[in-house]
C-alpha cells in the first residue's frame, strides 16, 4: 500500500520493543498503544504521558496493563492517575457534555461560557474542542443548527419559523446565508425539494450500473449498483418531492466522466462540478479526499491529521460514509490503519476492486 499523505504515525504502529517504549515514555506521546511503566526506586507506576521528572532508564520496568503493574507490586501515580480513565477519554467526555450544551441552546453560548463549563481558559478550551470535534465550537454549532433547520423547514407553517425555531436571531441574515449552507433554497427544501430540478441519467461500467444526477449547479448524487431501477428507486426516495427528469441526453456528459474515473486511464482528472450541501468538518474531509493522488491510499488518521484534526478518525470515517457522489469524492481511497480496507456504502467488494485495479494501472504506467 502506498500511503500519499504522510508518514504513518504512533497510531498506525505496534510497540514491539522496551526501546520502542521508552522512546514514548520520552517524548510523553499518546500513542494508542496500551502500556504503563513503573520505577523500581519509587513502586509507581505512570502512564507514558506523566508529567512527572523523567526516571532514569535503568530503573524502569514496562507493563502493558495496570493489572500487571500492580500484581508486581507497584501503585499508581497520583499525578497521572492511571488506575482511572484516560486523560484522552476524559477530554472526549467533558467535549461531549460541551456538545450536548450546544445541541440544546436556543442560542449559541459564547466562547467564554462554554469554556466555563468545561473549567477551562477560553484559549485552552477552543484548541481542545476543535481537536477532538474536528471543528471549532462556532462551525459546529452552525452545523447543528443547520441540520435543526432541515428537519423543522417542512413542519413549519412558514420559512421564517423555522429559522426562529432552528436558532436564528435574525431572518435577514438566515436569508442571506441559507441557500449556501443548505445546498437549495430553503423553501424548496421546506416543500420537499418540490422546486428543485434534478436531471438523472443511468450508465453501465465495468463496476455494475452507474447513477448519476445534477442540478444546475452541479452534481448532486452518484451511486453505483446491480440493478439499474434500484439506483433509479433510491434517487427518488433521496429527493421525494423533487422534480427528478432522467434524460440521458442532457446528463451524457457527466456519465462519461464518472465512467471515465472507473474504466478511462490512470490519473483521469477528477474535476466534476459538484452541488453537496454537508457539516463543515465533512466539506474539509470531502476536500481532502480530492487530493488523494490515483492509486494511492491514506489512513482515517492521515486525513484527520490532514485537516488539522488528528484525534477525529472516526468523524472522518463518518464523513466518508455520508459521501452522496461516489467516485467524484474518492472516499473508497481511504483505508483502515493496518491497510486493510473498511466499509463501502456502494459494496466493500467494489471498494477493493477499485483499490486493486488503480494500483495495477498506477505501477504499469
Amino acid at each position: 500500500m502506498m500511503n500519499s499523505l504522510s508518514l504513518p504515525s504512533a497510531d498506525d504502529r505496534v510497540l514491539t520493543s522496551d526501546d520502542e517504549r521508552w522512546a514514548d515514555v520520552t517524548a510523553r506521546n499518546i500513542s494508542g498503544v496500551p502500556f504503563v511503566y513503573a520505577v523500581t526506586t519509587t513502586g509507581i507506576y505512570c502512564r507514558p504521558t506523566c508529567a512527572s521528572r523523567r526516571p532514569l532508564r535503568a530503573n524502569v520496568r514496562f507493563f502493558a496493563s495496570k493489572s500487571e503493574a500492580v500484581a508486581a507490586g507497584f501503585r499508581a501515580c497520583l499525578r497521572c492517575r492511571p488506575d482511572g480513565e484516560s486523560p484522552v477519554s476524559e477530554r472526549s467526555q467533558l467535549i461531549d457534555r460541551v456538545c450536548r450544551t450546544i445541541d440544546a441552546a436556543e442560542t449559541l453560548p459564547s466562547l467564554e461560557e462554554l469554556a466555563a463549563e468545561a473549567g477551562m481558559s477560553p484559549y485552552h478550551f477552543h484548541r481542545l474542542f476543535r481537536t477532538t470535534v474536528g471543528v471549532t465550537p462556532r462551525a459546529y454549532a452552525v452545523a447543528r443548527r443547520r441540520a435543526r433547520l432541515q428537519w423543522s423547514l417542512p413542519l413549519s407553517a412558514t420559512v421564517t419559523d423555522a429559522a426562529y425555531d432552528a436558532g436564528y436571531n435574525s431572518s435577514s441574515r438566515f436569508y442571506a446565508n441559507a441557500t449556501g449552507e443548505l445546498g437549495m433554497s430553503p423553501r424548496a427544501i421546506r416543500a420537499g425539494g418540490a422546486n428543485a430540478e434534478i436531471r438523472a441519467a443511468i450508465g453501465t461500467c465495468s463496476l455494475g450500473a452507474v447513477l448519476v444526477a445534477a442540478t444546475e449547479r452541479g452534481v448532486c448524487a452518484i451511486d453505483l449498483g446491480d440493478d439499474a431501477e434500484a439506483l433509479r428507486a433510491g434517487l427518488i426516495a433521496r429527493f421525494p418531492r423533487a422534480s427528478v427528469t432522467f434524460d440521458d441526453a442532457a446528463l451524457e456528459r457527466h456519465i462519461a466522466n464518472v465512467i471515465a474515473l472507473v474504466d478511462g486511464p490512470p490519473g483521469e482528472r477528477n474535476d466534476i462540478a459538484l452541488d453537496i450541501a454537508g457539516t463543515a468538518f465533512s466539506q474539509r474531509v470531502w476536500a481532502a479526499l480530492r487530493e488523494i493522488p490515483y492509486g494511492q491510499t491514506a489512513t482515517y488518521s492521515e486525513i484527520a491529521r490532514t485537516i488539522g484534526a488528528p484525534g477525529s478518525a472516526r468523524a472522518v470515517a463518518r464523513a466518508c460514509a455520508a459521501n452522496p457522489v461516489a467516485l467524484a469524492i474518492p472516499c473508497h481511497r481511504v483505508v483502515r490503519n493496518d491497510g486493510t480496507t473498511s466499509g463501502y456504502r456502494w459494496g466493500p467488494q467494489r471498494k477493493r476492486d477499485l483499490l486493486q485495479r488503480e494500483s495495477e494501472r498506477k505501477r504499469d504506467q
